[in-house]
């Protein structure tokens, strides 16, 4: 498939990261497939991150806006993006030089598909680790196996600008989270195949990871289920599989805090509407 026929935005949001939005950046200008545009979202970074950004004009085009967190900031790159399709990179992730234009070599035989996603390496700490089971990537009808955990990385995504309108894009009231929860609003309607190459190196363990900042992540998650039970339409098995991944996490988010020594009650409360059935669900 060439540029003509598939128009690539790439969408990278920043805060802060001078240390690897470079490593990231040149990964793209690396590609074998040109993408139209290369929007960078400044996420109202404090630091010299803006300087380095102004070093790849006119290449780049950069998007200032006031820190509203990360899915703000890939809503307002989808936002100003002109092309057809979004790629996702995170500012701290790599892609190999080939991704772009294998992800397109795959639309082009599977015309139908309108979100695509890629294996990819773990790096940590300069080293390459296996991801849990848990992580472990599956392509097609995944909606079931997204429920526990985001097993669609995000810089592995390329995506229709028009499935994530129909999706109203990331959801801004989740701190993190956010990806889990529209990879699942998706993958309730729409298969996500994967193409089974590692074209994505994504890399962790260094300070500034949202989810050293957020412990006992569940909690956004439990949010995110609650949303989409009460406003997707769901088919019967899929509502029971979310109101059982549910129940799951609200009783492990509870325990947790009882071993912790704190307030366990906002859980026990929900736990409880939902285990009585008072819970006011769709179906």
């Amino acid at each position: 498939m060439d540029q003509e026929t598939i128009d690539i935005s790439v969408v990278i949001p920043v805060f802060n990261r001078p240390l690897t939005i470079r490593r990231a950046l040149d990964s793209v200008r690396a590609q074998t497939l040109i993408p139209r545009e290369i929007l960078v979202v400044d996420d109202g970074s404090t630091d010299n991150t803006p300087e380095i950004l102004n070093e790849y004009l006119p290449e780049i085009r950069i998007i200032t806006r006031e820190n509203g967190g990360v899915a703000a900031a890939r809503n307002s790159g989808i936002l100003a993006a002109g092309g057809t399709w979004i790629a996702f990179l995170d500012s701290d992730d790599v892609w190999l030089p080939d991704k772009l234009e294998k992800q397109a070599d795959y639309l082009r035989v599977h015309p139908e598909v309108r979100i695509l996603q890629t294996e990819e390496r773990w790096i940590r700490k300069g080293t390459h680790v296996n991801p849990p089971k848990k992580y472990k990537k599956k392509g097609g009808n995944i909606f079931i196996d997204c429920l526990s955990h985001c097993i669609v990385g995000p810089s592995t995504v390329m995506c229709r600008k028009d499935l994530l309108e129909e999706h109203a894009c990331f959801d801004t009231s989740l701190s993190v989270c956010e990806d889990y929860d529209l990879w699942l609003r998706i993958a309730a309607r729409e298969a996500i195949p994967l193409l089974q190459e590692e074209l994505t190196l994504k890399f962790g363990g260094h300070s500034d990871q949202l989810s050293l900042r957020y412990p006992a992540m569940d909690r956004f998650r439990v949010l995110s289920l609650e949303k989409i039970l009460l406003n997707e339409p769901l088919d019967d098995g899929q509502k029971e599989a979310v109101r059982g991944m549910l129940l799951k996490k609200l009783i492990y988010l509870r325990d947790g805090a009882r071993r912790r020594g704190t307030d366990p009650s906002r859980y026990e409360k929900t736990l409880k509407m939902y285990e009585t059935g008072k819970k006011n669900l769709r179906g």
